[in-house]
């Protein structure tokens, strides 16, 4: 009985991580010299969220990863 539960429990969290998306991208902008960087997190307090999310790293296809 605790096998198979365990199991199941296991199956479950393996189905639940393959429907896992990476995360978005945006960029941001420094306040200090207006340099601007695409990131998926913010670089710091010094920093303003401009535009995204986007779904590649280079900040060009917009949209969130993982949907259409």
């Amino acid at each position: 009985m605790k096998k198979s539960t365990l199991l199941l429990a296991a199956g479950v969290l393996v189905s639940l991580t393959a429907l896992a998306a990476p995360a978005a991208w945006y960029k941001w902008k420094s306040k200090l010299n207006g340099e601007v960087w695409c990131t998926q997190i913010s670089p710091g307090d010094g920093w303003v969220l401009i535009n995204g999310p986007y779904k590649d790293a280079h900040c060009k296809i917009e949209g969130r990863p993982g949907k259409q």
